[in-house]
């Protein structure tokens, strides 16, 4: 089994929610640890400065920003054996109302960020037959309404780590996504409304779902066994598989449940 442990790891979209808690997860595993985000003072408050710990401020939307920090990474410690493009923004407003700028912005961070910190994290994780794996969602899966900006984006995003995946199939690099359920984060507060506004208030019970450090902890079991794809919850894989073989039911029950949230922008119609 592949083991993180004085391997190089770098995490996007560390300073908050799951990304933060890969870091310490990949941390307590012994690992060198690099990542990136817009506002890293979060992140360096937080964890004790260490010469395993290498936070860098960039926005993965930005192709010179991921271009410079993984060449800072490759300065320090030579290059990544494990790339975990995790940094990524959701959205709650549907298509009709939402403006064009916040579907360029979440394909810009949460495809186009993949894209670049993969395409020049490349080199050094083809050397060390390393892994490449994307923080994903069942929206990925399955089109989720008043979240078709972030649909598109995680479709797009597995679309490439597949194709990737079977271009290197044969190289000795590892190409994964893992699909977590609702996650107790700051991803909902911060997603996006129809005017690109974060939304700054969440309609699930935080309380209910799985912690950000749970997931994080399922995610590295996931890379040291370099799993295919990992889909965490029940609920996930039903919706999966009832997509799959009953498309036309799994229209009607997601509706439903995403009308059934509190202030739904469905109840339009």
């Amino acid at each position: 089994m592949f083991s993180v442990k004085d391997k190089v790891v770098v995490i996007t979209g560390g300073s908050s929610g799951i990304g933060k808690a890969l870091v310490t997860e990949a941390l307590a595993r012994g690992a060198r640890v690099a990542t990136c985000a817009r506002n890293p003072e979060k992140l360096q408050s937080f964890l004790v400065q260490q010469d395993r710990f290498f936070c860098f401020k960039a926005d993965v939307s930005k192709e010179q920003d991921c271009k410079i920090f993984i060449d800072a990474v490759n300065d320090k410690w030579g290059g990544a054996d494990v790339l975990i493009n995790n940094a990524g923004i959701s959205m709650r407003a549907l298509f009709e109302d939402a403006e064009l700028s916040v579907i360029k912005e979440l394909m810009d961070v949460n495809f186009w960020g993949a894209i670049y910190c993969t395409k020049f994290a490349l080199p050094a994780i083809l050397e060390r037959k390393g892994i490449i794996a994307g923080v994903s969602s069942i929206a990925g899966y399955r089109g989720l309404p008043g979240r078709t900006g972030y649909s598109a984006s995680k479709f797009a995003m597995q679309g490439f780590l597949e194709a990737l995946r079977t271009e290197l199939l044969y190289s000795g690099v590892h190409v994964m996504w893992v699909s977590p359920g609702f996650t107790a984060s700051n991803i909902r507060n911060v997603a996006r409304s129809s005017d690109g506004s974060a939304q700054a208030e969440t309609p699930l019970d935080e309380s209910k779902l799985m912690s950000a450090e749970q997931c994080a902890s399922i995610i590295m079991d996931g890379v040291e066994k370099r799993k295919r794809t990992i889909i965490m919850t029940g609920q996930g894989k039903l919706a999966v598989w009832l997509n799959k073989l009953l498309p036309s039911l799994a229209d009607k029950l997601v509706y439903k449940h995403f009308l059934n949230e509190p202030d739904s922008p469905l109840k339009k119609y």
